[in-house]
């Protein structure tokens, strides 16, 4: 049996053997961090690689439910965050910090493809993930303004617009690639693909796990709360998105909102705030990772009870 193929008919089993090897095997991130940057490219790229060109960006009438979904997340929701640890006292604390980080950021680069182990299109997704890293300059903006404990703006906008580079230079390939020598990709070809984005996907996150292992043996129960609130802002945020959009959107799209809704690229801003900054959320940020990678199995079943709108 090709490996690929059983990589993409087992996706989320996939996952969670990286996230297992990331949270017992600490010393494999090492090597392993030096090799994140090219393993986003490869994501970025296997994934558009997959889809028909022509509706990776869909029409233009669809882009402006996309932006106003992506205005909804990065801009609206941080700013109800802010007000709430306003009002609560809770201003600079840690927890309020995390989530504000995940609420300020755009999609994951793997939410394509974790739309497709959900058995919807990853077009929806892709969408969200390209306009909302181009937006995150306007976005992010207000939330840096109104808390300047954040640290400096012009680092976390310099790592968005590096992040949408990249994005467009590997869309850019893939599509190119697809039109001259990969018109009507087989069946097994495009398993072989789906199934090289779900590896590529487990062994990204072993490097991103240590500050969790490390947590875990100095005090188990601050890794047992962060690890809770990661799980409960991730699968709550996607479970009130869904139950908002079920039935009112057509499920591929309900399907990739409610999956944005609560899997948020946060990493955007650990490559760019100042370590005083991320040093009291790096439990989180390892934390966050866990219900990321277990919501292909956790939410599949959920998803795939939808009703499309008639």
């Amino acid at each position: 049996m090709n490996p690929l193929h059983l990589a993409a008919r087992h996706g989320p089993h996939v996952l969670i053997a990286g996230l297992a090897a990331g949270l017992m095997l600490p010393a494999l991130a090492d090597p392993m961090r030096n090799l994140l940057p090219p393993l986003v490219v490869l994501l970025l790229f296997v994934t558009v690689l997959r889809m028909d060109p022509e509706t990776i960006l869909g029409s233009l009438k669809d882009l402006h439910k996309v932006a106003f979904a992506v205005v909804g997340f990065q801009f609206v929701t941080p700013l109800i965050v802010l007000a709430v640890g306003f009002a609560g006292g809770w201003m600079g604390t840690p927890v309020l910090l995390s989530l504000l980080i995940m609420a300020a950021a755009p999609s994951i680069s793997g939410s394509p493809n974790m739309c497709l182990m959900m058995g919807q299109p990853p077009e929806h997704a892709m969408r969200m993930m390209v306009v909302g890293t181009a937006l995150l300059p306007l976005t992010a903006f207000p939330v840096f303004l109104l808390m300047p404990e954040l640290g400096d703006i012009q680092s976390v906008l310099l790592a968005g617009l590096q992040l949408l580079l990249t994005i467009l230079c590997a869309t850019g390939g893939a599509v190119f690639v697809r039109r001259v020598w990969l018109r009507a990709p087989s069946q097994s070809t495009l398993l072989n693909l789906e199934g090289l984005g779900t590896i590529t996907l487990a062994v990204f996150v072993i490097g991103l796990m240590p500050s969790v292992s490390a947590t875990a043996l100095e005090n188990p129960a601050i890794a047992a709360f962060w690890i809770t609130l990661a799980c409960l802002v991730n699968f709550g945020a996607q479970i009130v998105t869904f139950r908002l959009t079920r039935g009112k959107l057509p499920a591929a799209r309900s399907t990739a909102v409610s999956l944005i809704a609560g899997n948020r690229n946060i990493a955007i801003f650990f490559v760019a705030l100042p370590p005083e900054v991320t040093a009291p959320i790096m439990a989180f940020i390892g934390a966050y990772q866990i219900p990321m990678y277990l919501t292909p199995m956790v939410m599949r079943g959920l998803y795939q009870r939808q009703v499309t709108p008639g």
